[in-house]
């Protein structure tokens, strides 16, 4: 069983706005994007510049509006996609406080906002950013968790601290199989706060049959465990990797929103994207 994760009074995430009274600014302020390196969660991990994965972040902005030219407001949905290659993550009340600060600033177009946001993300995590900006009439309709819901197995469970040896005997045929296998019961928290992060969590992967009872006792052990969204897919990923031994894998997790924010990490071995459909609990 691991132990705490040591990268968690690093001095970095002691200067985050998170977990702190904060001011809310309605003019543009690119200054209130914060960086998380990813390197903190990485070198606990054991990964180095040659990742196991490719990938991205996909955040959703529910709450995103500025003044046109004349004054008047608009509103739109849009998506950040952060590469996972990125020197950082964006710290998720940062990003909140950025996009309020487009509440009051006159933008000339939507694609003035579009490039705005993607030239200050890209600045604040050192890595390719992609903007969407959609009307509220053209986002995904709400679709169900892909492959076989394995929540519905009748297992007993008498520990949730996190443990990923709970996989040590999840293979258990030596036939190869492709499957897609689906989770709502993922819940951590917030590396700074504590407050809760609920999820759904979809693994695609190729190789010898992992154990589907296993399997999810491992995803219910993240019920105390705390690590941001982005940290907790690739603690699964790698640890899926060092256990089971896939051939191929995906590990695609959808958050529920706070502050007007999902984000939806996706990392994989084999698959360059996922399609970006929201969830019910989204």
């Amino acid at each position: 069983m691991t132990k705490s994760s040591t990268y968690q009074n690093s001095p970095v995430l002691a200067q985050l706005q998170l977990g702190k009274q904060s001011q809310y600014i309605e003019h543009y302020a690119p200054e209130l994007l914060q960086p998380v390196p990813r390197s903190l969660n990485r070198s606990q991990l054991n990964l180095d510049s040659q990742l196991p994965f490719s990938g991205y972040d996909r955040w959703t902005m529910y709450e995103l509006s500025w003044l046109n030219q004349r004054g008047k407001p608009v509103v739109a949905l849009g998506e950040a996609i952060i590469s996972a290659q990125s020197a950082n993550l964006v710290e998720s009340k940062s990003f909140k406080l950025y996009l309020n600060s487009f509440n009051q600033t006159q933008f000339e177009s939507w694609q003035d906002v579009k490039q705005t946001i993607e030239k200050d993300l890209t600045h604040c995590v050192q890595g390719i950013v992609e903007i969407k900006l959609y009307d509220l009439d053209s986002m995904a309709s709400i679709v169900k968790p892909e492959g076989v819901l394995i929540d519905t197995l009748d297992i007993e469970v008498d520990n949730y601290q996190f443990d990923p040896t709970l996989l040590q005997k999840a293979v258990s045929s030596d036939l190869t199989v492709t499957e897609v296998l689906s989770s709502n019961l993922l819940k951590s928290n917030c590396l700074v706060t504590s407050q809760p992060d609920w999820g759904s969590v979809t693994i695609h992967y190729q190789g010898k049959a992992i154990n589907h009872e296993s399997l999810l006792r491992y995803i219910i052990s993240f019920r105390r465990h705390n690590e941001f969204h982005e940290q907790c897919v690739e603690r699964i990923f790698t640890d899926i990797m060092n256990y089971c031994h896939p051939e191929k894998l995906t590990v695609f997790a959808r958050y529920t929103r706070r502050g007007g924010l999902d984000i939806n990490p996706f990392r994989s071995n084999f698959e360059q994207q996922n399609s970006n459909q929201r969830l019910i609990r989204q």
